[in-house]
């Protein structure tokens, strides 16, 4: 896009209008609006933007030592390219004209040198100078860099110092380096050039001195040798070696408290600049050594940015600040006492940024401020310059104020393009920052993209991008589909970056809308497609779940089909939730969160996130774990009141489950561990009145039972005894038990032990004789039932009763119950009055009853005794042949007579009666003998269907096994199978009983029948056998041809037709691709499911086709697989008479082997294993010769149990079976001969006839060679 830049450079020019005060100047910039700087997008599309000069590389302060080291150097950037102009002390400096020195600059790089061979000509040119870059943008400044001259240090003639000190004093060894504008590093050595060891008693001082706090006779030696290093001229100096004599003491070293040796006094006082470094010193002499130690008197040492050296002698401060400002103590200290030497630090600052204004490029009419903070100590003066000209020399104009440190610039113009450079100043030192103010004119572009989609979801806050830039800033209208005003609607807003906003988008704001540029043709257009907003269709249920299961939260959410699938977040109280491979603790299911083995720590608040693309939708629900209660607490028992106690209790926690009921047990205490069940209390109570036993000592406990269970039980209550009482009742279920004759058994349900009431409790059992005994009864007294009486009589009526009886009194009385003495056997028979044939199955039977006292008893009924002796028929059937059968017919005590079915028809049986009672039958009646009349029989045993042709049909059958008669003959009904269901039945009579086939002729061969057949004797027709079939059908020949091909096989499947008989067919298959006649295999058969021709070769081309009488009723083509042998010329192995030598030599070797087997074995007839069980020769052992075989396998194959008169070896051995030695039909002598493969497949060629087996084959044979005929 075309563009255009507008910019001027120049001084401000005359002032616009004079105010009377900078209070009104001020007023003004505080109603005029701050606007932002201009950023250039990368994507704006602008060439060769001009850029003000900036100083890249900054001129450095050099020492000049030698006239190589003067060079003075300064690189700018800028377009144009900048000019460089220097100053010198502040003057204008012109480096190129001077003729001492010489220029280069290339590329933004300018640089000067001196030409001058000595460095007395070098001293003119000590000076303070700053390098100013210049192009039509403006001008900017480096900072201030000093030019200074200085000698090298150099080596200086010395005295040799000789020193003495008395064992135990201190000394100082001086080195005195020579004085340099560098700072030197001293290395105090011996003459073997090795350090001279420090320690807490030898120092090195900062000064470069030797420093001894005591001597000691060692330290005398005479080269001790100060070496001064100057690392920016690569100079070590050597000082004059002195020599140190130590005079040994003549007594006792006299020990001597610190003093201090350098510094010198109590207090020192030091100056350092922020961010230097600061080294305190405390060097002390005395004996013994002295221990040193550092403190701040005021606060703690920093850690971070001082280090104790040199033994402790040594306090340093790296990058120090302010905050370091204080008073800092050395406390030197020795058995004979100790001294401090207090350090004030003072740190003072040179200038320093806290912010620095930015270049910018700002359009016109914008108003600039440029914000520039220093500190220091003092505090720094602001001064500003303009391309280098301090403000006082410029014009004044009232759009500029500099006000604190700060410069603002009104209504900017095209001639306000300058460089502003701010400057701060104090005692030590100064800072500059070059600032860029750019007024700049670019044409309006659009930024953001034509035919941008934006998708967003109902309910969303919609924002379409309308990206523009240019100087000034464009502005930017927005239209939509309808012609109404997008602005009149609340919900759409234009922001100022010129995107456009709509609240709360529905469906109906969808459609295209176009941002366009004001004043030009430039527009871009946006389509926005609403969206189905996500939802959690199904509410996450509050869960709750005992400890130690499972609980499941699903999340079933409805998402817009236009969006991706999407991500399910689980969180627990607003915590994300990853699932765990550890320990199964979380998983996920699709939308399902399955929490396993819940716990306490699982309760809270879990949340489905479902997140999309564009937007999430999130449901709620909680976890909560539910329990049974903790048993009850404090377990008392009030209002006692024999019967009666109150328990009362306190709850324990429900567990989240509010309890339900309380249940109440006691606990006898002759019974102690035995807890039963007394009373269930509702859960909103906590107290109960309980009815307790006499004579009873109770404890008590209280369990509660909520939905999940029961809890534990509470502690037991202190026991409670109640007093004793007499019974309450008496035993129930009086009765008599007599089961032996003449003998009265009274029993009854014992009591339980609780309702005795008291001690010594006993049954009191009462009796007499219903009838003739009078009103006196016989008593007895018994701990426990039955009660038995004997010589009472058989079956004599007793009134009986029984009373509980304690120490302290009788139960109610009883009522009387009536009771008999035990039965005996009935006397007498009943007498069989007659037996009534009621049909073939069934009779009437009618008796008389006897007498009462015959009975012995209660007449329980009669029994009727019934013998099977055998079928009225005369033919030796199996029924004729089975044994009697006798079985039991009961009666009530009140029938005389009694109909029993379920008989044999035509049979003979033998009946009789008798009376029984419960201890058993009495003598039975007179046997009274009958037969049954003649039955229909059963239906045949068997019929099968057999089809001669396609209109016949005979049916085959055996008889009935159950005749139940004389059989007269057979029924045989028949009838087509049709869907309609009114097919006539066809009947065929047959006469003789004998007959158990017969055929049907001109059926209909293209129906189905269905046959029944029946028996029949006097009695009528018997149950039929039914059987459907129909006629089978002339043989066809298969349908449904498949073939699968393999590399010499096919393989043949199909359907045979349904009804039709079998038949055979043959295969014929003709090879394309050698040239040869069709050939044919022997007849198939239909019934078979299947077929392999084999023999086929590998890679040919075939047609096959199948023929049943002559006549083709399918045909294909196939391919074997593999690889297609190609034909070989004729050459000498294919000669016939070398074929017949090669075969003749195998034949021979064939017959070598069999005759080296015969003669292994011996020649004789013997059995194998004989020959084992003798000794073993050296011939019969094992061959080794893999090429005839290992004598075991001759074992194996002769492992058959034999004798010594068997068969010999030969006859045995599959080796003169006669499938091996048949040289004359189609077998082969296969054998494996190490023949070269080559001339074998000479050997090896296919049948004329393919192989019909049906068996699956292995197409490889390795090594082997078969020999033909």
């Amino acid at each position: 896009m075309p563009h255009t830049q507008r910019q001027q450079v120049g001084s401000r020019g005359q002032c616009l209008s004079r105010l009377p005060h900078l209070f009104l100047l001020l007023l003004a910039l505080r109603g005029q609006p701050i606007r932002a700087a201009i950023h250039i997008p990368s994507t704006y599309h602008i060439s060769d933007l001009k850029k003000p000069p900036t100083i890249t590389t900054q001129p450095e302060s050099v020492t000049v030592f030698s006239v190589e080291d003067f060079v003075m150097t300064c690189e700018a950037s800028g377009n144009p390219a900048p000019i460089f102009r220097w100053t010198k002390n502040g003057e204008e400096f012109d480096p190129g004209v001077d003729p001492d020195l010489k220029v280069t600059e290339s590329g933004g790089s300018f640089a000067f040198y001196t030409l001058s061979n000595t460095m007395d000509s070098l001293k003119p040119y000590q000076a303070k100078y700053v390098c100013l870059a210049s192009n039509e943008l403006g001008t900017a400044l480096s900072n201030e860099a000093t030019l200074s001259i200085d000698a090298p240090p150099t080596q200086q003639k010395e005295k040799k110092v000789n020193l003495k000190a008395e064992e135990g004093n201190s000394i100082v060894l001086k080195c005195n380096p020579p004085h340099s504008a560098m700072e030197p590093i001293i290395h105090w050595m011996d003459w073997r050039l090795l350090h001279i060891a420090l320690s807490e008693r030898v120092m090195l001082g900062t000064d470069g001195n030797l420093y001894f706090a005591h001597v000691t006779a060692e330290d005398s030696r005479n080269d001790y040798t100060c070496n001064v290093q100057y690392l920016a001229t690569r100079t070590i100096l050597a000082k004059e070696p002195i020599t140190l004599t130590v005079t040994p003491s003549n007594a006792v070293v006299r020990s001597r408290r610190p003093h201090m040796m350098r510094p010198t006094g109590t207090h020192s006082s030091y100056l350092a600049l922020r961010g230097q470094s600061l080294v305190l010193e405390c060097l002390v002499q005395g004996y013994p050594t002295p221990k040193v130690k550092w403190l701040r008197k005021d606060g703690d040492l920093s850690e971070s940015r001082t280090a104790i050296e040199m033994f402790d002698r040594r306090f340093r401060f790296t990058n120090i600040s302010e905050s370091d400002n204080g008073e800092y103590q050395c406390i030197a200290e020795n058995t004979q006492g100790k001294i401090v030497h207090t350090f004030t630090v003072s740190v003072e600052a040179a200038p320093y940024w806290i912010k620095e204004p930015l270049s910018q490029l700002y359009a016109p009419g914008e108003t600039v401020k440029l914000d520039c903070q220093a500190d220091g100590i003092p505090t720094p003066t602001i001064n500003w310059t303009i391309n280098g000209t301090p403000l006082s020399a410029i014009d004044k104009d009232p759009r500029r104020v500099s006000a604190g440190g700060s410069l603002t610039l009104m209504d900017v113009q095209y001639g306000d393009t300058a460089i502003y450079q701010c400057q701060a100043s104090n005692k030590h030192g100064n800072v500059l920052t070059n600032t860029n103010v750019y007024v700049i004119e670019l044409e309006p572009q659009i930024l953001t993209k034509d035919s941008v989609s934006y998708e967003f979801v109902e309910g969303q806050k919609a924002s379409l991008d309308c990206d523009t830039f240019g100087s000034p800033k464009p502005k930017v209208t927005w239209e939509g589909e309808s012609t109404s005003s997008l602005l009149s609607d609340p919900r759409v807003n234009q922001l100022t970056n010129g995107g456009l906003e709509i609240l709360n988008v529905t469906h109906d704001d969808e459609g295209l809308y176009t941002c366009s540029v004001e004043n030009t043709n430039m527009s871009v257009s946006a389509q926005l497609d609403i969206l189905n907003r996500t939802v959690v269709t199904s509410p996450l249920h509050n869960l709750k779940v005992q400890p130690g299961h499972s609980a499941t939260f699903s999340c079933v959410s409805s998402v817009d089909p236009k969006l991706s699938p999407p991500l399910i977040q689980w969180r627990k109280n607003e915590q994300k939730i990853f699932e765990s491979h550890s320990d199964d603790r979380y998983t996920f299911e699709g939308s399902d969160l399955i929490i396993s083995n819940v716990q306490q720590v699982d309760e809270g608040v879990y949340t489905c996130q479902v997140i999309t693309d564009l937007d999430m939708a999130e449901a709620s629900g909680t976890l909560t774990l539910y329990d049974r209660p903790d048993p009850p607490t404090h377990l008392q028992i009030t209002h006692t009141k024999d019967p009666f106690v109150t328990l009362s209790w306190t709850a324990g926690d429900e567990h989240n489950s509010p309890v339900i009921e309380y249940i109440v047990e006691f606990e006898d205490q002759e019974e102690k561990g035995e807890w039963e069940e007394m009373k269930r209390v509702g859960g909103t109570k906590q107290n109960t009145r309980v009815l307790l036993w006499p004579y009873m000592s109770y404890r008590f406990r209280v369990s509660a039972v909520n939905e999940v269970g029961r809890s534990a039980p509470s502690k037991p209550s202190d026991s409670y005894d109640t007093l004793a009482e007499g019974p309450h009742k008496n035993p129930e279920d009086v009765r008599s038990d007599s089961t032996d004759p003449d003998t009265l058994v009274i029993t009854w349900e014992e009591m339980d032990k609780r309702d005795f009431n008291g001690p010594d409790f006993r049954y009191r059992v009462m009796w007499r004789r219903v009838v003739g005994s009078g009103p006196n009864w016989n008593t007895n007294y018994t701990t426990s039932p039955p009660l038995i009486l004997h010589d009472i009589g058989n079956f004599s009526a007793f009134e009986i009763k029984v009373q509980a009886v304690n120490k302290e009194g009788e139960g109610p009385e009883p009522d009387p119950v009536i009771g008999y003495s035990g039965e005996n056997v009935p006397l007498e028979a009943p007498v069989v009055v007659g037996v009534a044939l009621v049909n073939s199955t069934a009779i009437r039977v009618t008796w008389a009853p006897v007498e009462k006292n015959t009975v012995r008893g209660h007449l329980l009924g009669y029994k009727i005794h019934l013998t099977w002796k055998g079928s009225r028929a005369h033919h030796h059937s199996r029924r004729s042949r089975e044994p009697e059968a006798t079985w039991v017919v009961e009666t009530g005590a009140n029938e005389e007579k009694k109909v029993i079915n379920d008989l044999r028809p035509y049979s003979h049986y033998e009946l009789a009666a008798t009376v029984f009672n419960s201890k058993g039958e009495g003598p039975p009646s007179e046997t009274l003998s009958f037969s049954t009349d003649e039955g229909v029989p059963g239906p045949p045993k068997s019929l099968t269907l057999d089809s001669p042709s396609e209109t016949e049909m005979t049916l085959r059958w055996t008889p009935p096994e159950e005749p139940n008669g004389v059989l007269k003959g057979y029924l045989l009904q028949y009838h087509r199978i049709v869907k309609s269901d009114d097919s006539p039945m066809l009947v065929e009579a047959i006469d003789d009983p004998t007959v158990t086939h017969l055929t049907l002729k001109n059926l209909d061969r293209h129906s189905h029948y269905r046959f029944y057949l029946r028996g029949c004797t006097s009695a009528g027709d018997g149950e039929s056998i039914k059987k459907d079939g129909a006629t089978t059908l002339e043989g066809a020949p298969p349908v449904n041809i498949s073939v699968s091909v393999g590399e010499s096989s096919a393989n043949f499947s199909w359907v045979a037709k349904k009804r039709h008989r079998s038949v055979s067919f043959h295969i014929e298959y003709l090879n394309k691709n050698d040239g040869s006649e069709w050939k044919k295999v022997e007849k198939v058969d239909s019934s078979l499911p299947f077929y392999q021709l084999q023999g086929l070769t590998p890679g040919s081309h075939y047609r096959m086709r199948l023929s049943f009488n002559n006549n083709t009723f399918w045909e294909s083509d196939l391919d074997t697989e593999g690889t297609a042998m190609l034909e070989k010329k004729p050459h000498f192995p294919t000669e016939g008479w070398f074929i017949g030598l090669v075969s003749a030599l195998a034949l021979l070797l064939l017959i070598l082997l069999i005759l080296c087997f015969i003669k292994r074995s011996k020649g004789g007839k013997y059995s194998v294993k004989d020959k084992e069980d003798g000794p073993l020769d050296s011939e019969a052992r094992p061959m080794k010769d893999e090429t005839f075989g290992e004598y075991r396998s001759l074992e194996s194959d002769l492992e058959e149990k034999r004798t010594a008169s068997q068969a010999s070896l030969c006859e045995e051995s599959k080796l003169c079976s006669q499938d091996y030695l048949d040289f004359n039909g189609s077998s082969a002598i296969t054998t494996e001969l190490n023949l070269d493969e080559s001339l074998g497949s000479q050997f090896s060629r296919p049948s004329d006839a393919p192989d019909t087996n049906l068996q699956p084959t292995n197409d490889s044979l390795n090594n082997a060679v078969t020999i033909l005929d």
